[in-house]
């Protein structure tokens, strides 16, 4: 769907959208003339916003294409127009900036998916495993208490689509006129993720090398689905800068797997990952979190970015 300045928004929010782009903290998604209006923190929520809503709605985002979502800052404009949203949705313990301006600006008009999502605990000591073993011990609430949680939940499909039916629930209360509409169309995306999903499973099924070398570990979900052991240079902050002690640990980690691939992300620099990829013969090659956009004019979706990730780990975790 096309993200296109909106004219016809109601007064408050237009405010909000022209201070939104000349601040740089966000764009907009065409919705309708007359529909709601949304507010997602970022691209992975903008993304189900804008299939779920549909043309009943006109979706702002508060993370530009282009911008790590962990890094977001807020404009107090941009903070202001929460206030002016039908509905603010975001996912708490993502993105501090954001998790304040929705406590001072929207608390009694947002909806936070990470219930939905059933996040796992990251468990800083052993990185490799933590969501593996959570989903083995039966995604218990309880478990969630030992450690902090791994927001990236999009990128196990069918944790995607649970959010998808939940939002799908969420609009359909708020808007119960179209709330058929939002239904069918929650329904129609988790088809798509279903999809999605035994595409993956089939495609990363005979993998030879099961280890995952990446960046920061955003990827922990996807490992977890598909039976790859990942590991992230920097841990699960993409803004931390790794110790010497790490990049060696990782580098032998590398050599006494046969690891050939290490993986960069697109908005996170590739210094890193070179670095390990330096010291091991291995490559490197871009994996995308599809956590943001790699620019404003980038075409891509998120069943494209995720495509794009499948071709990718195929080809550098030797898949037959």
């Amino acid at each position: 769907m096309p993200r296109l300045p909106r004219a016809l928004l109601a007064v408050p929010l237009a405010l909000a959208l022209a201070a939104c782009d000349a601040d740089g903290d966000g764009t907009t998604a065409d919705g309708g003339d007359d529909g709601l209006q949304l507010v997602a923190s970022f691209y992975p929520l903008e993304y189900l916003l804008d299939r779920v809503a549909g043309d009943h709605a006109s979706v702002v985002t508060l993370t530009a294409p282009g911008v790590d979502p962990h890094e977001v800052e807020l404009s107090p404009r941009s903070v202001g127009s929460l206030g002016s949203a039908d509905l603010v949705v975001y996912e708490s313990g993502m993105q501090p900036a954001v998790d304040d301006a929705v406590a001072q600006q929207a608390a009694d008009h947002s909806f936070d998916v990470a219930p939905a999502a059933d996040l796992l605990p990251f468990d800083e000591e052993n990185p490799d495993d933590h969501a593996r073993e959570h989903d083995d011990a039966g995604g218990d609430e309880a478990d969630h208490d030992h450690g902090p949680l791994d927001p990236h939940f999009w990128l196990d499909p069918q944790r995607y689509g649970r959010v998808a039916t939940a939002l799908g629930e969420r609009l359909g209360e708020l808007d119960p006129r179209h709330a058929d509409d939002y239904h069918a169309a929650a329904a129609d995306l988790v088809d798509d993720l279903t999809a999605l999903d035994e595409e993956l499973a089939a495609g990363l099924a005979s993998c030879q090398v099961r280890e995952v070398v990446t960046t920061h570990d955003a990827f922990g979900y996807l490992g977890a689905r598909y039976d790859l052991h990942v590991t992230g240079i920097t841990g699960i902050s993409p803004e931390s800068e790794p110790s010497p002690a790490r990049l060696a640990e990782v580098a032998a980690l590398v050599e006494e797997l046969g690891v050939s691939t290490v993986y960069a992300e697109p908005l996170l620099p590739r210094a890193i990952a070179e670095t390990v990829a330096g010291e091991t013969d291995a490559q490197v090659l871009t994996l995308d979190p599809a956590d943001g956009l790699s620019g404003a004019g980038s075409d891509a979706d998120y069943l494209e970015i995720m495509r794009t990730n499948l071709a990718t780990l195929r080809e550098g975790q030797g898949c037959s």
